[in-house]
């Protein structure tokens, strides 16, 4: 197995929806804000190459929506998710599974691109499965109202349509933290290259996939932990439908990262890739942060 990280586009969004209820004074020391208090957010995806497989975990906005579309998310850097295949030597028809952790447009925009003459849309890897689970894509395309802006038909449907579409399993064992009554369920993907941990507080069934991969566990966190400045469990997103429940999802989890040493790949994360966390008096923290290649070159 080798892994590769795909660099799908950087794009900025307000800080305090990021942050939801915590003061600026507190966010800013780690995410600070520009003049129209936009924060610098990464789109950076996974691929897993396992034999004959190849699978990208998540896509990036893509490219098809409109300049007013992309005016709101202030697009910066050079980063795009064909030239990140090339510069490991892939292309997107190489790609036989697209795992996405959920369907919020900033996840998988990329995996759907406009037909050769613009009059509808298409999977942008024509050679490959789709992965989802069937409680999250009921819930993608039976938006609430809060969440529809983010679930666009444009970018689900296609892979419906085309299909190529695959659920996985819902969780089906769980793992017991040390402490007393605290227990993370997973499902054993045997269609896949890795476990899948099933969060709710962020969207229903975000989906986060936890990699062996020499001699380590990778976690790709999505929305679970978008960056670093969100480790203290009171920092939950303004976008998560149900931040009650992501403070339990996010302490239980990050106590197992901690106690197993995990290492966290951060999604969102503009300027920290990789990180592992520690247990602290105020809770757990930074242990180290790494570049992709600093870790694994």
């Amino acid at each position: 197995m080798q892994l590769y990280p795909i660099e799908a586009g950087n794009f900025k969004l307000d800080g305090g929806a990021m942050f939801g209820v915590v003061p600026k004074s507190l966010w800013s020391r780690t995410n600070p804000a520009d003049s129209n208090n936009m924060i610098d957010i990464a789109a950076r995806c996974l691929l897993i190459e396992n034999g004959n497989r190849l699978t990208l975990i998540d896509t990036g906005m893509g490219n098809k929506q409109s300049e007013k579309f992309f005016g709101y998310y202030f697009p910066w850097g050079d980063y795009n998710l064909d030239n990140s295949l090339k510069k490991f030597g892939f292309h997107r028809n190489d790609i036989t599974d697209v795992f996405m952790t959920h369907l919020h447009f900033d996840h998988c925009g990329g995996s759907v691109q406009w037909n050769k003459d613009k009059t509808g849309y298409e999977p942008a890897f024509k050679n490959a499965k789709f992965w989802s689970n069937e409680r999250h894509w009921d819930w993608a395309t039976n938006p609430n109202r809060r969440e529809q802006a983010s679930f666009l038909k444009e970018n689900i449907l296609p892979m419906q349509e085309s299909g190529q579409l695959q659920f996985v399993g819902d969780a089906s064992r769980s793992i017991s933290s040390e402490r007393k009554n605290e227990k993370i369920n997973f499902s054993e993907a045997k269609e896949l290259d890795f476990d899948i941990f099933f969060a709710d507080g962020h969207t229903e069934k975000q989906m986060i996939p936890h990699i062996n991969y020499k001699g380590k566990t990778i976690v790709f966190m999505a929305d679970l932990l978008p960056t670093v400045g969100h480790l203290p469990l009171p920092f939950v997103m303004g976008y998560d439908t149900r931040p009650l429940l992501t403070l339990p999802e996010k302490e239980i989890f990050l106590k197992h990262a901690a106690d197993h040493n995990y290492y966290l790949f951060l999604e969102h994360d503009a300027h920290n890739h990789i990180i592992t966390v520690k247990h602290t008096e105020k809770g757990v923290r930074l242990n180290k942060s790494f570049t992709f290649n600093e870790l694994f070159n």
